[in-house]
């Protein structure tokens, strides 16, 4: 019954969501834009969105929702891509995979239908469209979704969808793909009669086939003007069933590819190689050439819960942009997982290179120890790289060798950051007050030993995941001091700078000193934040009217009672918490959210969001594995007031864009909406979904308030180098242990309707 109630609840989303953007509210990003741009596809026309079998990335491919969702949150104009397969009594269906094992719960109901067959050349044994009628496939079998890092609890919930079914959504534009017709001949089923009669009832643009028999075949039978044909190329080492000529071999006769279709469709790394350490080599000339005999180039391979090329840095609108707008070039359409990412990339990132101004109001972007996500954090090149992206706000931890230098590092622990174990192993110690490991501190080595350390990119996925960041940039820049750090952000005209104070009285008289001869103190164009978790070290800065303190709260919190409210207000002006503090998480999916800005603000307290990452195992599912999905649900959903993040120019990329205007009269040609809480996770039987978590404790007054410090004899400044006095510095008293958590794997979703009001009327009726 379940099934059944959801299914058509989202039958009545997808007419709901065919209508036009006035029609509902928040129906669909389609609003009209400026004049088209020039573009260099060969028609010089915008490049076509493909979703291949919908939003895959998020429902099983070929669904219903899949194809709804695809249509509401894509481009006017893109294409719903179907791979189809044929049951035994000629029954169209779209799934990619000959195996219907891998995409549907056939396995369950026909246990003993499994069969071996020889598939180009190759035995392959599972269940086969071809011995099953539409009948036993439409009423028993459901979808799932075969892509393990994606959401499994629509699986089973979906029936596999024909291609009448398909294109009654009405998708914008419909690509039919052929992928088996030697196959499918071999045992007297007629992929051609199918295709031929499925032109007369309805309009398809495209038929794409790796199999240059099929084209020939087709080619007499279909309106060439109404239905450009395509050839799919595979992979460069497997044999096209025709010719018997490897596809390695046939990129290099397009003139003979262009007797028999209109374009081509590759995997992108035909067009940009990508080599064995995952950066990407200079592009071929494949676009151009294609170009010149007059085909259209489409590319596929798109997805962004995959590790893509070190080059993109974990955002998935620059691997877009590298196809559809560079110097060169532009594919004429993509063929993606993730519709609404490639949307966004064409619509709001294109051939606008300097970006404009971002919207006032705006959350600032503050840096995680600079652009850590592309060099070692708290290195020069960090924050030169983050200035570059354009940072608001850039980071410092300080630390303090032991010979009283103040320095930038995230951790008073020199393990984590550089190479300091395989340097000073004899130093390395267990100070149960400061972590439970072992470590190399920082009071232990002198400034002249640190620097002779080479940092480290840290990789947040890099142990369970195997994601790691840049290792072309693993060990590259230097630390620097915090008077060095001062001097490049007041030179580089930083928008404001954030000091990290974890460890007592000491650090906080020599940030004192340094932010004075820096004379930040004395002025206010530059914002100064200081943070802190600690209300001792917070308090000593209350007479700084220039500084802005800042509250760190490391553990999650359900709620922000008005007790604890108020004694933050004591000390400071703005909060950091974590990302799930602000949103309510069930089994990856964002069910709702917490009071918790809410409260903040209504006491005028600022609230910054801690912190953002760019790959996609951070992102929840409602955010379809996009970090802009993610910055922009946090921007203008949850409304915080300044976003932390490792990676800075995606934040700024998002902000500059001209998509993020919410104003329903604004002239833009698409919008980066944010997610909806709940809408996703509502469409979940309950049963699929795992026992509700006690949820996490409200910030208690007591974990607010701090001990004073103790006082101790004014330090001369030694930001700068060793002081005379060195050998009599103490360690610094311990730092609390942070208690954050990671955010677990997800993708992600802008989906804004809510189906409950629907499925009521609907029984009602």
């Amino acid at each position: 019954m379940i099934r059944c109630l959801l299914f058509i609840s989202l039958l009545i989303h997808s007419s709901l969501a065919a209508k036009p953007p006035n029609a509902a509210q928040n129906a669909a990003p389609q609003a009209q834009g400026p004049p088209p741009k020039k573009w260099q596809t060969l028609t010089g026309q915008q490049p076509l969105v493909i979703a291949r079998g919908g939003l895959s990335g998020l429902f099983p491919e070929g669904s219903i929702p899949a194809s709804d969702m695809a249509k509401t949150l894509s481009l006017p104009g893109s294409a719903f891509f179907c791979n189809l397969q044929l049951s035994k009594d000629n029954v169209g269906i779209c799934l990619s995979n000959i195996l219907l094992d891998n995409t549907t719960t056939i396995s369950m109901f026909f246990p003993k239908g499994q069969n071996t067959y020889n598939v180009n050349g190759k035995d392959i044994r599972g269940w086969f469209a071809l011995d099953f009628t539409a009948d036993e496939l439409l009423a028993n079998v459901s979808l799932t979704q075969n892509i393990y890092s994606r959401p499994s609890q629509f699986d089973g919930m979906m029936p596999i969808s024909t291609v009448e079914d398909v294109l009654g959504t009405k998708p914008n534009k419909f690509w039919l793909n052929v992928p088996y017709d030697s196959f499918y001949n071999e045992h007297k089923i007629s992929m051609v009669s199918f295709v031929e009669k499925a032109v007369k009832f309805a309009r398809i643009p495209y038929i794409s086939s790796p199999e240059i028999g099929f084209l020939k075949a087709i080619g007499g039978k279909v309106n060439k003007m109404k239905t450009k044909l395509i050839f799919q190329f595979l992979y460069p080492e497997e044999t096209e069933p025709t010719t018997k000529e490897k596809y390695s071999a046939l990129v290099k006769q397009l003139g003979m590819i262009k007797s028999v279709a209109a374009g081509i469709l590759v995997p992108k790394e035909y067009i940009w190689p990508v080599n064995k350490n995952n950066y990407l080599e200079a592009a071929t000339t494949l676009v151009n050439d294609a170009h010149k005999e007059g085909l259209e180039v489409h590319a596929s391979g798109f997805a962004n819960d995959v590790i893509l090329p070190y080059n993109y840095s974990f955002d998935p609108t620059s691997e877009y942009l590298q196809f559809v707008d560079n110097s060169q070039f532009s594919v004429d359409g993509v063929l993606t997982d993730f519709p609404p990412t490639a949307s966004e990339a064409i619509a709001c990132f294109t051939q606008d290179k300097n970006g404009t101004k971002p919207k006032k109001g705006f959350p600032l972007i503050i840096t995680r120890n600079g652009a850590s996500g592309i060099y070692p954090g708290s290195t020069d090149l960090a924050y030169k790289q983050a200035v570059e992206d354009g940072a608001d706000i850039i980071d410092c931890s300080v630390q303090m060798s032991s010979d009283g230098v103040a320095f930038c590092l995230d951790t008073i622990d020199l393990n984590s950051g550089t190479n300091a174990l395989s340097q000073f192993m004899t130093k390395s110690d267990t100070i149960p007050e400061l972590q439970a490991e072992a470590g190399v501190f920082s009071f232990q080595l002198s400034w002249s030993d640190i620097q002779s350390l080479k940092p480290q990119i840290q990789s947040p996925y890099g142990t369970k995941e195997k994601i790691v960041r840049n290792p072309a940039n693993k060990d590259a820049g230097k630390l620097v001091t915090l008077k060095e750090f001062l001097e490049f952000a007041k030179k580089n005209a930083a928008t404001g700078i954030l000091i990290n104070i974890e460890a007592g009285l000491d650090i906080v008289g020599t940030v004192s000193s340094a932010l004075s001869n820096a004379t930040l103190d004395k002025q206010s164009t530059q914002q100064v934040l200081i943070k802190s978790d600690d209300t001792s070290v917070l308090s000593k800065f209350k007479d700084s009217k220039n500084y802005k303190r800042v509250f760190n709260i490391k553990e999650k919190i359900s709620d922000a009672p008005k007790e604890s409210v108020a004694e933050i207000k004591k000390y400071a002006d703005a909060v950091i918490v974590t990302k799930d503090s602000i949103v309510k998480i069930t089994d990856y999916f964002i069910s709702g959210t917490t009071n918790v800005v809410k409260e903040m603000k209504a006491a005028n307290i600022s609230v910054y969001a801690h912190w953002m990452k760019n790959e996609f195992v951070s992102l929840m599912f409602d955010y379809f594995s996009d970090p802009m999905t993610e910055i922009a649900s946090y921007a203008q959903g949850f409304q915080v007031d300044g976003i932390v993040t490792d990676f800075p120019g995606t934040a700024s990329k998002y902000m500059r864009s001209p998509c993020t205007d919410m104003d329903p009269k604004a002239n833009v040609p698409y919008a980066i909406l944010p997610v909806e809480p709940g809408s996703l996770s509502s469409l979940i039987a309950p049963e699929a979904l795992s026992p509700a978590q006690a949820p996490s404790q409200a910030l208690q007054t007591s974990k607010v308030v701090d001990p004073p410090l103790p006082e101790v004899v004014k330090k001369k400044d030694s930001s700068s180098g060793p002081s005379s006095d060195s050998g009599k510095s103490k360690s610094p008293p311990a730092p609390s242990p942070s208690d954050e958590k990671s955010s677990a794997f997800g993708n992600g979703a802008s989906w804004c309707a809510s189906l409950v009001a629907m499925m009521v009327l609907l029984l009602a009726n």
